[in-house]
């Protein structure tokens, strides 16, 4: 690990300068994802800013009948919450699908949606990565690819996000509430916070340099049968194949997000359109541009399986 200096912020506008006035500083809260990185040296900060204790770990209600998350409530304490587990259930058991209890305990609600992907490339500095080193190469394309991405993909990356939570607040239409180091602030739609890999895969987000998270919105319930259901390689403590963050109405129509499958939570609103005409209908137009490799070919049938095992069982 390469030497970095350290310090606590003292206010969310703080921190959000601190970082802004150095191209290479990075803010840091629970450390479960950017300590690895930095022990690999894969992420290599010059400065952390702490953000811990910023008064950002509150779960509110807003006035329009939503919930306010703050982007320091742990992971553990978001799954259990009394609101989130009666209205918002596709969430509690989106979290508890992810990491080890250990891991919930520490993971923050904005550090779980900035996490970096877990390709095997990404993590072997010995290997040719885009997202690590622009330019350089995919290694994965021509690798072992059976656990990355089949749509959104382009010829620069074909990595997945791996979030469990960002699933199902893309199901759920969250909003994500930031402050710049200007002190200007955006309310941004998780639909457009993640960004596709096409040439420039290294850049994730829509966030700016200096821009902190402060929480994340969810509109008032919608309520429906919620349902997440995630296929991996071992039964716990994995990443998934495939997962789906689905709400269900009683008369069959209803929201699917889609995770490892894709370099953000993927969703159709054009494939949720075609749930009048079945499930099956659904997800061939959720897989409809997917450009599988040989090896994760099966993730197409598996979504689609997946989809309509749902929504029947959901409806019947």
């Amino acid at each position: 690990m390469r030497a970095f200096t350290y310090e606590r912020a003292t206010s969310v506008q703080e921190a959000a300068n601190l970082v802004a006035a150095y191209p290479n500083a990075k803010f840091i809260a629970g450390g479960t994802n950017l300590v690895d990185l930095m022990k690999l040296e894969i992420e290599r900060p010059a400065r952390l800013i702490d953000v811990n204790g910023l008064g950002l770990d509150r779960i509110e209600a807003t006035p329009e009948g939503g919930l306010r998350i703050g982007a320091l409530v742990r992971n553990t304490d978001l799954a259990a919450h009394d609101t989130v587990r009666r209205d918002y259930g596709l969430l509690s058991r989106a979290l508890l699908a992810g990491a080890s209890g250990q891991l919930r305990n520490r993971a923050t609600t904005a550090g779980n949606l900035l996490q970096r992907t877990r390709c095997p490339y990404f993590y072997d500095t010995n290997q040719p990565c885009n997202k690590r080193n622009p330019g350089s190469g995919c290694a994965a394309i021509d690798g072992f690819s059976r656990p990355h991405a089949v749509v959104g993909v382009s010829d620069a990356c074909i990595a997945t996000h791996p979030s469990d939570m960002a699933i199902a607040m893309r199901a759920l239409d969250a909003t994500i509430e930031t402050l710049k180091g200007d002190g200007t602030g955006r309310t941004i739609p998780i639909a457009d916070f993640y960004r596709l890999p096409g040439e420039t895969p290294h850049i994730e987000t829509d966030l700016e340099h200096g821009e902190i998270v402060t929480a994340v919105v969810l509109p008032p319930p919608v309520g429906g049968r919620q349902v997440y259901r995630k296929v991996r390689d071992r039964a716990s403590y994995a990443f998934a194949l495939v997962s789906i963050g689905a709400v269900v109405q009683s008369d069959g129509t209803g929201r699917i997000a889609v995770g490892g499958v894709a370099h953000k939570p993927w969703r159709s609103e054009e494939a949720e359109a075609e749930l009048a005409n079945g499930p099956d209908r659904a997800a061939a137009v959720l897989m409809a541009d997917a450009r599988p490799t040989e090896q994760n070919r099966f993730k197409v049938d598996l979504v689609e399986r997946m989809v309509a095992a749902i929504f029947t069982e959901a409806r019947g």
